[in-house]
């Protein structure tokens, strides 16, 4: 079982993480005889050699870390000599409230008809909070006013966005602009808010906003799409007749312009650049239709991207013996090591294998953790060293696979008494 801690994100320099000795039942003495020490692929923590206890050596920043997702773990190494062992360290990181929610734009202008009956609704653009959990976006709020009310929906990720609904017909000759203040709050304690003004434009006209024909459009697509290919045609429809009918699809917000093009007549979305799904799985995008009244009506793109077995395995070798006694008993272990897929699902399973006829299998030790040990008495004499080739094979189809050689040799012991040798 790895040794689990847990500590909130940004602690200074030097702090105790956890007393890594004591927990690995490590005498003081042990701490340096055997050299205890941490690894891992990007290390932001240390061993003081003294207690053995674990610090912080590096500034950790969970949002850069792990971006958006829930849980935040750093997976290291303890490794100990005489004799070579190695045990996992999981590092929980937690996250604080160090962002606030922040809009995309200081203003956001509307425009809404006052021939709009009282229950129609605009979508707005949401605020980004980095923190995650308890720490980002809570709610929104909008300054008191007569004319509208703010209902706060759900995204199918989980996320929140606001909407403007009209609570009572808009009369431009009494007042052609209204000006409110959305504010987006999280749930940190204490709280903090970001903000942005609503400028709302009452337009003299009657008639039809273009509706789309579903609220919601979901499609999957395999990663390996080649750019160019079309996606997907939205469509809306417009009542009204002549120029009023007349309206463009546009992105709403600067949301995936690099990924995605949209044809503002046709309504076709298109591939700009390959998917990469170890990079993004899910995009949602809001498109907005607009007319030449400037009515304009919402809906959603939800694109989920597909699993492509495009990732060889990797290994990478950890802890490597360069000498092996040769009077080691069979199972002694001579090597550490561990594969990575950056798939996933089938295509992220991976099985290792040695080629060749010599003495060492390998055992699994625990997630995507490997020993190299010995299968059977080594003579020097007969075979002074070794070139294992280690291979990881994905479970794709079709599979992936990479290699890699390490070389091990033989120590000598006297077991010839009677002849000298020359080395």
């Amino acid at each position: 079982q790895p040794v689990r801690y847990s500590i909130p994100e940004e602690l200074d320099r030097g702090s105790v993480v956890g007393k890594l000795a004591k927990d690995l039942g490590l005498s003081v003495l042990e701490v340096s005889a055997r050299k205890l020490r941490v690894s891992a692929e990007k290390l932001h923590f240390s061993v003081d050699s003294e207690s053995g206890d674990l610090l912080v050596k590096d500034r950790i920043d969970r949002e850069q870390i792990c971006k958006g997702r829930r849980k935040c773990e750093l997976q290291l190494e303890a490794v100990l000599e005489n004799p070579l062992n190695i045990f996992h360290v999981v590092v929980e990181i937690e996250d604080v409230n160090d962002h606030a929610p922040q809009f995309p734009k200081d203003e956001i202008n509307l425009e809404i008809s006052e021939s709009d009956s009282p229950g129609a609704r605009t979508i707005l653009e949401s605020a980004k909070d980095l923190d995650i959990g308890m720490n980002s976006l809570s709610k929104y709020q909008l300054s008191p006013n007569d004319y509208f009310l703010l209902l706060v929906k759900d995204n199918p990720d989980g996320s929140k966005y606001p909407e403007l609904e009209l609570q009572k017909m808009l009369d431009r000759e009494a007042e052609s602009t209204h000006h409110l203040m959305l504010t987006a709050v999280d749930g940190g304690d204490p709280p903090r808010t970001g903000t942005t003004q609503l400028r709302i434009r009452v337009v003299d006209a009657n008639d039809n906003r273009p509706v789309f024909s579903q609220d919601v459009y979901r499609v999957r697509l395999p990663e390996d799409l080649p750019p160019g290919t079309t996606v997907l045609r939205l469509k809306a429809m417009d009542q009204d007749e002549g120029i009023n009918a007349e309206f463009t699809y546009s992105f709403l917000g600067v949301a995936n312009k690099a990924q995605f093009s949209l044809d503002p007549i046709t309504g076709d979305i298109v591939t700009r650049q390959s998917l990469d799904f170890e990079e993004v799985e899910q995009y949602t995008i809001d498109v907005e239709a607009k007319d030449r009244g400037s009515l304009s009506s919402q809906c959603k793109v939800i694109i989920e991207v597909l699993d492509e077995n495009d990732n060889r395995p990797e290994i990478i070798i950890t802890s490597l013996s360069d000498q092996i006694s040769e009077d080691s008993p069979s199972g002694t272990v001579v090597a550490l090591f561990k594969v990575r897929d950056r798939d996933s699902g089938e295509n992220a399973e991976v099985m290792c294998s040695l080629s060749g006829n010599n003495p060492f299998k390998i055992h699994s030790s625990s997630n995507n953790y490997y020993k190299l040990v010995t299968d059977s008495i080594l003579d020097r004499e007969q075979t002074p060293g070794y070139n294992v080739t280690i291979t990881a094979t994905d479970r794709g189809k079709p599979p992936l696979s990479s290699s890699t050689t390490i070389t091990l040799n033989v120590a000598d012991v006297n077991d010839h008494h009677h002849h000298h040798h020359h080395h």
